[in-house]
């Protein structure tokens, strides 16, 4: 859905957080947590503009890496621990009215502790808002897990009182689940809120607040390091469709004298098959297979190194006519081997693996990659993460961007 309305999408990422230092860019799941917010505004059809509010000097360097904007750093005053989130939005809009002659109609908060969105959230908050001329804002909300009528508050003399009151229901705090009120709990997924309900009603959300109801399944707001794990792990399972930046700041080898492949967890997905006579089989993708083939008939070499010794290996290998290398200890000092015995420029190597003895190999070569499900240990140090999990087409989704960015073989 696109529209003619200029839609603002604000990311506040201030640098002092206290419960997590420095989560706005700490690693998330291979990428700095505030770019999964940066990516939501920049994937949705109906935004026009993503810009990060921010007071520090390094967040806002990130930010621009991933294709955000950060046309001001944000007054200290404005960026306390108790700093609520009108002071934050109005210094924004009053800024690129002031310096720009900027004046969205509708602007969107993408709070970064909440990176595991929906791909349509951003747009299907901003629809409402438009169906919706009395609305204010549009507010994400999933159903709540406890429900509040069967909530207490403890009085001064030590009694217990419902929380909550509830006509025509005596003691509602005893009755079953489904004689109650369905309630909602807000989430810091989508906020779309129109530009005069900031400015001039002076409120994050008016009178009139419409509900974009957000599968449970995705609600995270990270606030301790048992957030982060929980939500970390979340998003790496890969179970529910997602916004994922499409990739971190990398440029793919002008040149490319070598690809090598993991074999187990890049042209598999990991798994393997054994009979009662121990024989081994795994699945592969062909569209893998296909990439591969387009590779080599571009002129790209291909080489894969296994640790596993396995006929299954060889023959999916032999398949797809590459050389393999395979029970490989140490993968590191084999590639390195690898290298130097065909003179081969590290800078002009593509290395693809998925879990940590992968790991030695990413320094060594000029563009490291892992694929969507790889060892989360590893997605910190590769140079590129793809979209697809090994074994679903990641090695066809690497081939389609190397033959489309415009590499070469060498003495191509």
């Amino acid at each position: 859905m696109s529209t003619s309305k200029e839609i603002l999408a604000i990311i506040p990422g201030r640098g002092g957080s206290k419960s997590i230092p420095r989560k706005n860019i700490r690693n998330f799941a291979g990428h700095p947590l505030l770019v999964y917010s940066i990516a939501a505004g920049l994937n949705a059809e109906t935004v026009t503009r993503v810009i990060v509010s921010t007071d520090d000097e390094e967040i806002s360097e990130v930010a621009r890496k991933y294709g955000a904007e950060t046309p001001f750093l944000r007054p200290a005053e404005f960026s306390q621990d108790d700093t609520l989130d009108l002071p934050v939005f109005q210094h924004a809009l009053n800024w690129l009215a002031e310096n720009e002659d900027y004046h969205p109609e509708i602007v969107i908060q993408l709070r970064p502790t909440s990176p595991v969105r929906p791909p349509d959230c951003v747009d299907n908050a901003v629809k409402i808002l438009l169906d919706n001329p009395e609305a204010d804002s549009v507010r994400g909300i999933v159903s709540s897990g406890q429900n509040p009528f069967k909530m207490w508050e403890i009085d001064p003399s030590g009694h217990m009182k419902p929380l909550l009151n509830m006509d025509g229901l005596a003691e509602h705090y005893n009755a079953p689940r489904q004689k109650l009120p369905q309630t909602y709990w807000q989430t810091g997924h989508i906020d779309a809120i129109r530009a005069d309900t900031i400015l001039k009603m002076q409120s994050m959300s008016g009178e009139v607040i419409f509900p974009l109801v957000i599968d449970v399944n995705y609600t995270v707001d990270i606030d301790t390091q048992r957030d982060w794990e929980q939500a970390e792990q979340l998003m790496m399972r890969g179970e529910m469709p997602v916004v994922i930046p499409d990739a971190r700041p990398y440029a793919l080898p002008e040149v490319i004298d070598l690809i090598v492949l993991d074999f187990d967890g890049v042209l598999t997905d990991n798994r393997v098959w054994v009979d009662q006579n121990g024989l081994e089989r795994v699945a592969a993708h062909r569209g893998d297979g296909m990439g591969i083939s387009r590779l080599k008939n571009a002129g790209f070499e291909i080489i894969v190194l296994s640790t596993e010794t396995n006929p299954v290996v060889a023959a999916r290998c032999e398949k797809l006519n590459i050389p393999v290398h395979q029970g490989i200890k140490e993968k590191g000092v084999a590639l390195k081997d690898l290298l130097e015995e065909r003179k081969v420029n590290p800078e002009n190597v593509i290395y693809v693996g998925n879990d940590v003895n992968d790991l030695p190999c990413f320094p060594i070569v000029g563009c490291s990659v892992a694929v969507a499900d790889s060892h989360l240990d590893i997605l910190p140090h590769a140079n590129l993460i793809l979209k697809n999990k090994g074994g679903y087409g990641a090695v066809r989704e690497l081939s389609d961007l190397i033959l489309t960015n415009g590499s070469t073989r060498r003495n191509q």
